[in-house]
């Protein structure tokens, strides 16, 4: 009675058909149209659990199939859920957890070095087989850029290598560091398109040598550098510095330490280019299912919690972009192939393991279709006069760099 008179309560948009794990049916419809789901219950503890701790309690019940989604899918009840968040956020439940969370952030996001090595490995050092299965074949592993929606996922990753390219003024013979390289992608693409040497620093072992052995089939060694390294130790100056979706893994009380970095870092006439997954709406904490299963010690933050930080290190901020469905458009996508490769994955892990996966990339859809997520693209000089007073040059460098789809050789896997 306690979860279906919350539901209840909260759920104005959309219909949830519930089926309590005694058998009992509960309609909870909300007052505007939306999707409708039919949603099992097969364990009694759950009642509870969900009642007081959903935001953990929903993704577990999950994968442990002690609730199932009987019409309609995981992503169609989390869509319901996400339209109807403010409601969830005034509840007294959500809003003693969501305080507590917010209060107790900066100790869960401590991403000492010891910590970030710890916390990088977690979901990075998987394995190289169940990336495969759902990313594109260049292995990016963040926000596409669609400048169609029609376009497929290879050349949409291949566009926003391009696109943070031509935000960065790429010119023939730049030294570039790329802070979170991932697999090595983006240090590839930039070699290509002119630079003319990339450091590429992550923190995971099977990231790098993933890279290092991509690098020396395309012949590109001597110009993409792969190093297990964290940002906090290296030494600049760096021409031109981008990072993609490493931002998110700083923690909020390191932001100053990250972007006193990327000043130190940087030439004094370079240019930096920040790519981050942010929030529409003010600061906040971490969903505790994804802070537990898939990205321990990560924030997504607000654009205002960013540039405070920028303004206080001596930073210009020279253009801010914002990607709205881009990312959705993304995880769509991951998903699809994700489903399609089910069984293989399931071979590698295990079904529990397939269903924590889809539910994180289904959440994260709808986190950007429904939650308040978005991407943004900070780009940043230590002089104004740095860059050209319009944005007419990232148009102009892209139409002299039209997108080449050049996936990578499956010999280099």
């Amino acid at each position: 009675m306690l979860l279906t008179n919350m539901m209840r309560r909260v759920i104005q948009r959309g219909h949830i058909t519930l089926i309590d794990a005694r058998g009992r049916r509960h309609e909870i419809k909300g007052r505007k149209p939306g999707k409708h789901v039919t949603v099992s219950l097969h364990d009694t503890s759950r009642h509870r659990s969900l009642f007081f701790n959903p935001e953990l309690t929903l993704g577990e019940a999950y994968m442990d199939r002690t609730l199932t989604v009987e019409e309609g899918d995981i992503a169609d009840l989390l869509a319901i859920l996400m339209q109807n968040t403010e409601n969830f956020d005034q509840h007294w439940a959500f809003a003693v957890s969501g305080r507590w969370r917010y209060l107790t952030r900066r100790f869960a996001q401590a991403n000492n070095i010891l910590r970030s090595h710890k916390n990088v490995a977690h979901h990075y050092d998987l394995s190289d087989d169940l990336f495969d299965r759902f990313l594109d074949a260049d292995r990016f592993y963040s926000c596409a850029y669609f400048e169609s929606s029609h376009h497929d996922l290879e050349r949409a990753q291949a566009a926003k290598a391009r696109h943070l390219a031509a935000k960065l003024r790429l010119e023939a013979g730049c030294n570039v560091l790329d802070i979170g390289s991932g697999w090595g992608s983006l240090g590839v693409h930039l070699a290509r398109l002119g630079a003319g040497h990339v450091d590429a620093v992550t923190l995971s072992s099977e990231q790098q040598k993933y890279a290092q052995d991509w690098l020396k089939h395309e012949g590109l060694s001597d110009r993409v550098d792969s190093k297990v390294k964290d940002y906090r130790d290296l030494r600049g100056p760096y021409d031109r510095i981008v990072s993609v979706g490493m931002l998110e893994h700083v923690g909020v009380g390191h932001f100053r330490e990250y972007f006193e970095k990327v000043r130190d870092l940087l030439a004094d006439d370079g240019v930096a280019v920040i790519h981050a997954i942010g929030r529409f709406g003010p600061g906040g904490s971490t969903n505790p299912w994804i802070a537990k299963h898939i990205f321990p010690g990560g924030y997504i933050p607000a654009l205002s919690e960013v540039l405070q930080v920028i303004e206080s290190v001596g930073l210009f901020t020279t253009d801010i972009e914002i990607l709205r469905l881009h990312y959705a458009q993304t995880l769509q996508r991951w998903r699809t192939r994700f489903h399609d490769n089910w069984d293989d994955i399931a071979d590698l892990y295990d079904e529990r393991f397939c269903r924590m996966w889809d539910f994180y990339l289904a959440a994260s859809e709808m986190s950007f279709r429904y939650g308040g997520n978005m991407v943004f693209q900070i780009q940043l000089a230590k002089d104004q006069n740095t860059l050209p007073l319009t944005r007419d040059y990232i148009t102009d460098w892209e139409r002299e760099h039209p997108v080449e789809r050049q996936p990578k050789d499956v010999a280099a896997e």
